[in-house]
């Protein structure tokens, strides 16, 4: 198995505030099928309002984050035994949220 990230940014979600609560059931209902199939791993949304930090090999920490980082909106982390499955996945999610997702694999790690 493969763990796989789909996400997206803040922006690319474009709803009215009518239609987030219906949104926000859709995407949960999702992520509860995900669980339910067993393929789950963790999931949530980046809070924007805490501006992030660095901290560097020597410990200290900073407000100068790397240049063009930009996480932020939601994510969901799955892991699945293809990659059409991840993709098939992300449509679902892309569906419920009424805007596109990022698809990306994780490394093999041989130690897990």
């Amino acid at each position: 198995m493969t763990k796989y990230l789909i996400s997206f940014p803040s922006e690319a979600m474009v709803v009215t505030a009518e239609e987030l609560p219906i949104v926000s059931s859709a995407a949960h209902a999702v992520i509860e099928q995900a669980k339910a199939a067993g393929v789950y791993v963790f999931g949530g949304g980046i809070e924007e309002t805490v501006d992030p930090v660095l901290v560097s090999a020597d410990g200290s920490v900073s407000a100068d984050i790397y240049p063009g980082s930009r996480l932020k909106g939601g994510f969901t982390v799955l892991d699945l035994p293809t990659r059409q499955d991840a993709v098939d996945w992300a449509r679902r999610i892309a569906v419920s949220c009424r805007c596109a997702q990022e698809l990306r694999e994780f490394m093999h790690d041989p130690a897990r």
